[in-house]
């Protein structure tokens, strides 16, 4: 029997790789007079959903995708969460 999960991923840009998005950003909030903030890194997230036999097959689903499609493995990192999304109860009403 399948479960149905989701899955949040978060897919960044490696740390050797130059940013210019995030350093568009940063000069940005400078010029708004936010001195404090020093670095600015840009990156995607995305949530989807998935069925799986368990949560240890959606994770291995969820990997493969990132590494095959979702993420550029070499210039991007990734991490996820997945979950188990609970199936709603059925409620009978009589009119």
């Amino acid at each position: 029997m399948s479960q149905t999960f989701q899955a949040q991923i978060h897919i960044t840009l490696r740390a050797s790789v130059l940013d210019p998005a995030g350093t568009a950003v940063q000069s940005g909030l400078h010029q708004l007079g936010y001195n404090n903030v020093s670095a600015v890194r840009i990156g995607k997230y995305m949530e989807l959903t998935l069925t799986a036999a368990d949560e240890a097959e959606a994770q291995q689903q969820v990997d493969r995708l990132c590494d095959q499609l979702l993420a550029n493995p070499v210039i991007e990192t990734y991490r996820f969460d997945v979950t188990e999304i609970a199936e709603a109860a059925t409620v009978k009403c009589r009119v």
